[in-house]
Formats: C-alpha cells, structure tokens, sequence
C-alpha cells in the first residue's frame, strides 16, 4: 500500500526538537552525579530530540532529515542551551514537561508510521516504525548516560502509549481514514494513555519465576 506521507508544518516539527533539546537538558540537570559538562548536556539535548527521527529513516533507509534540514539541529541545540540557563525554574514544572513529552511521543509516531507506509512497507513494520520514532530518542539517552534503558524496566507503559497510537494510526488507514486524521488520532491516543498512566501508576508486574525453587534437602553429615 502506497499512501500520502503524514504531513505537518515545519514549525511543528521544529517545536517537538526543541521540546526534546528542552528535556535531554532537563533529564541531563538530574544526574550531576555523572558530571556531564555543558558540551554533555548538549549532546544529550540533541539525542533526545533527534535521535527518534535519525533511527527512524536509517530504518527506512532513507536520508536523515535531520541532517539535510539545518533547523532541526539549530533549534534542538538552541532548546538544549535554554534548558541549562533555566533548569532551577523549569524543574518546578515538571507536569508541563510530561505533557508536552507525551504530545510529542505521539506526534513522532505518527509520523514515523506514516512515513513508513508512504514508502510500501507493511502494517507490522510501520507499526514498529512509529514506536522507534516516538521512543528512539529516550532509548539512545540512555545509552549515552549509561543507564538502564527506561522502556524496558518497569515504568508507566511509555513504549505501550506509543504503540498504542500508532497501533490505532495504521488500523485508520487500512480502512480508509485520511492519514492527517488518523495521525492527529494517534497523537491523542498516545497522550491519553501515556498521561493516565502517569497519573494512575499503571505499570507492568515484574517478571518472576513461574515456580519456586524446591528447597534443597539438608546434606548427610
């Protein structure tokens, strides 16, 4: 299936880097512990903010548009600066963050997924798509600082409210549904559910033995 590429206006798409840039900043300010220097925390601001859009077209094998695009690196690295000089004030909003994050997550999903159907490739794969762009970027943070990677510990389901959107985006589009509608579906779908689970601590249960270990009989002495 071939069908038009999700399209949004560049500011949108400038407006989610800089948010990224913003919280790689925010997210780098945490961990002092790790005494990351100011190029540290520009890095981290970058990889948040384009890391999602970069692993998905290298996915897609496709030109990465944040490397052609010269805004895309501006803003971000300008967001990651912003978020250094304002880290005291903006760490007292962090709720705004969250918000804003979880827009962001499903606005860089649907365009992933889309772009990966514009380009023939199937509904699983786009579904896999829309998930690297929408989480890509917290995954690579998280190789850079050296920590556990957050989607994959017990969490509030951020990769599940990202698969969760897209999941819906490419079931609209199998039945016909514009792709610019099914997109802003997917953007609401995903902050729905990545907000409520904030809110409501939904999580996974921790993965345990499906039996216990039988207690080892005393040794004859």
């Amino acid at each position: 299936m071939n069908l038009a590429p999700f399209q949004v206006s560049l500011w949108v798409e400038l407006l989610a880097a800089g948010l990224g840039g913003l919280q790689g900043a925010l997210f780098a300010a945490e961990h002092r512990n790790r005494r990351i220097d100011v190029l540290g925390v520009l890095v981290i601001g970058l990889v948040v903010a384009l890391g999602g859009s970069l692993l998905r077209d290298i996915v897609l094998d496709q030109p990465p548009v944040v490397i052609w695009m010269n805004w895309y690196l501006v803003v971000a690295g300008g967001s990651a600066i912003l978020g250094m000089i304002l880290q005291h004030l903006l760490a007292h909003v962090g709720w705004v963050i969250t918000v804003l994050d979880a827009v962001v997550m499903g606005l860089f999903g649907a365009i992933g997924a889309s772009k990966a159907l514009s380009l023939g490739v199937g509904e699983v794969g786009a579904l896999v798509v829309g998930v690297i762009g929408a989480i890509g970027g917290g995954l690579l943070r998280d190789v850079f600082l050296g920590l556990p990677v957050s989607f994959l510990q017990i969490g509030t389901l951020y990769a599940v409210a990202a698969g969760s959107g897209v999941g819906v985006l490419v079931f609209l589009t199998e039945f016909g549904t514009p792709v610019p509608i099914a997109g802003l579906i997917c953007v609401g779908v995903t902050t729905v559910v990545r907000l409520i689970a904030v809110l409501l601590g939904w999580r996974f249960p921790e993965q345990r033995a499906l039996t216990r270990p039988r207690p080892r009989s005393p040794k004859p002495s």
